[in-house]
């Protein structure tokens, strides 16, 4: 499943709520956390419940954002959940494998059963990311700069240095669980030379996808996220060489053998190609 552009949408605006899913982004969110003030949520989680039996049905795969485990999750799982049930879930500071079962066993008493985007952003989840991601209902691994940085008392800086390694650590967690890592927001939705930028370096570092604060940044986002022809036809040239070759190969100069192979087959799975 494509998880390049994951856009927000905030859970007290019900004429943004449906309209959310017409932006072609692969994920849209019903935002329950950070997008509704506490004195909002009560009504936030009835005006998710009645967007999500409006949307049911519609392409982009639909997650609600509850609020962290302890500090609200009960009350929007009994209540948004109540009727229709999202895709997925989103788990916002996630600190380790025990929220993630605190979050499932909440879904189980409310006859949800779907898979968990956990969002780890904040020291305790970073370095706790391999134990989140090795849940069996974990599905991705969110990275969440902003919050990281308030955590850990940086400075939040335009090429992003000071959480380098924690980025790098989402990524490698996620891929060792065989899982997507998805990648931070960009905040300025109207830099679509930065926000490529930033799209383009987390595709180098292994990212399926991206956050999305704003419509206007999915296209953006997509395209980034979507290998080009060249890549895929580079691709496919270099799997049919395997499978002529059957073991270590040479294409263009260089030596082919498993990891390339493995790239190669990674690029057609996020190009849609079977």
């Amino acid at each position: 499943m494509a998880r390049r552009s994951i856009l927000f949408s905030p859970g007290d605006d019900p004429a943004k709520l449906r309209k959310a899913p017409g932006f072609d982004a692969d994920v849209v969110v019903f935002d329950l956390e950070d997008a509704v003030v506490p004195d909002a949520k009560s009504a936030a989680r009835e005006t998710v419940r009645d967007a999500l039996a409006d949307v049911a049905g519609v392409d982009p795969e639909v997650c609600v954002r509850v609020n962290p485990v302890g500090r609200g999750a009960a009350d929007d799982v009994a209540v948004a959940l109540s009727g229709t049930a999202p895709d997925s879930v989103m788990l916002p500071k996630t600190a380790g494998a025990e929220d993630v079962a605190r979050l499932v066993d909440l879904l189980a008493d409310a006859g949800v059963d779907c898979p968990v985007l956990a969002l780890v952003e904040s020291a305790a989840g970073v370095l706790h990311a391999e134990a989140i991601a090795a849940h069996d209902s974990t599905a991705a691994l969110v990275f969440g700069a902003e919050d990281l940085t308030g955590d850990i008392g940086s400075t939040r800086t335009a090429d992003g240095g000071e959480l380098s390694h924690a980025r790098q650590h989402v990524v490698l967690a996620a891929r060792a669980a065989g899982l997507s890592p998805i990648d931070t927001h960009y905040p300025n939705y109207t830099d679509d030379a930065g926000l490529r930028a930033e799209a383009e370096r987390a595709v180098e570092l292994g990212y399926d996808g991206k956050l999305v604060v704003h419509p206007g940044q999915v296209p953006v986002i997509n395209d980034v996220f979507t290998p080009s022809a060249e890549r895929i036809a580079w691709a496919e040239r270099l799997l049919d060489a395997h499978d002529d070759a059957g073991g270590v190969f040479v294409l263009d100069g260089e030596m082919i053998d498993a990891p390339q192979i493995r790239q190669a087959r990674r690029v057609l799975e996020r190009a849609g190609d079977p």
